[in-house]
């Protein structure tokens, strides 16, 4: 009996191609951060284009809050920067030793995204404190009108990563980031609402450790996820030890051993599983309904099934 290796990738509507035992094969697909590269390009130059203009109006009203900001929203274009060049290097074929091309790119873009975001949320409760102690004059109504519109363009990068941030681990990182700004000119408008009303100068440093605290638990998740992929724990939601269960009760399939998911990047979910079969199994049905069942219950868009007679034993390489 032969050993049958195959992929299962699926892809709507793209033709497929048949390995060397007939078996058809969908296509590569891409990954969920390439999907959305569009909306992440414009919500980029929302972001860098009106981090200039804040920084600007922050050195001509004088407004510490407003210098702040712009660097908060420098980081987000850091960030949002560093999500599209990891999409588009990811978009590189696989080759020579990169086997899974360079989809691994978006995952790390999340983490340096993570650390980015906990960097500006300890920075904020810094400042935050600061201000408490010496709370600096702020003009009121120049803050108020720069951060309105800062709200504007924030709001359009929020919406247009929505969608994105669902499917991304790379793009939600993009997402939180540009949330946190969102969040950031929200609270400016607040306390230069408090602070051109009442005079309560205090009202910027208690918006600014609201919004820090608000950044760090979110961004916790974001690393979580990051990092559940670096490791290549199973996917979130999947049972592995179901999955071998569900395997094993294939007509014809006598056990299951080694069975391995993970996730390469965001949308792209991988599997490898040793199956032994019965005598009188028809090896090519078992092989098309593992990689059927993984595709369809577990999410699996890439699954690798060696089929082995039941009783055969693994020798090293070289015997």
């Amino acid at each position: 009996m032969a050993s049958s290796i195959g992929g299962e990738d699926a892809a709507a509507g793209a033709p497929a191609h048949l390995d060397g035992d007939g078996h058809a094969h969908g296509p590569r697909i891409g990954s969920a951060g390439q999907r959305h590269q569009k909306p992440l390009t414009i919500a980029f130059a929302l972001t860098a284009t009106y981090a200039v203009v804040e920084l600007v109006g922050g050195f001509v009203t004088g407004s510490l809050a407003l210098i702040s900001d712009a660097a908060h929203m420098g980081t987000d274009v850091l960030g949002l920067g560093l999500a599209l060049a990891a999409i588009h290097l990811a978009k590189r074929p696989a080759a020579g030793q990169r086997t899974f091309g360079t989809y691994r790119l978006e995952v790390l873009a999340a983490i340096i995204n993570g650390l980015l975001l906990f960097g500006v949320a300890f920075y904020v409760l810094y400042e935050a404190v600061q201000r408490f102690m010496d709370p600096p004059e702020v003009l009121g109504v120049p803050m108020l009108i720069v951060a309105a519109v800062g709200l504007v363009v924030n709001v359009v990068s929020f919406l247009l990563l929505t969608r994105g941030a669902k499917e991304s681990l790379n793009v939600k990182g993009a997402y939180l980031e540009v949330l946190s700004d969102m969040l950031g000119s929200i609270g400016v408008i607040v306390a230069a609402i408090v602070i051109t009303v009442t005079g309560f100068r205090y009202a910027d440093a208690v918006v600014a450790a609201a919004i820090g605290l608000f950044i760090l638990p979110r961004t916790w998740q974001l690393m979580r996820q990051a990092l559940r992929i670096i490791m290549e724990v199973a996917p979130p939601g999947v049972n592995v030890e179901a999955a071998v269960r569900d395997l094993a009760a294939i007509s014809g399939v006598d056990a299951v051993h080694d069975l391995h998911i993970w996730t390469v990047t965001s949308g792209m979910e991988a599997a490898t599983a040793h199956v032994l079969i019965t005598d009188d199994a028809d090896w090519h049905a078992v092989l098309d309904a593992s990689r059927e069942l993984l595709s369809e219950r577990y999410g699996v868009t890439h699954s690798t099934i060696q089929v082995e007679p039941t009783g055969h034993e693994e020798r090293p390489a070289g015997f």
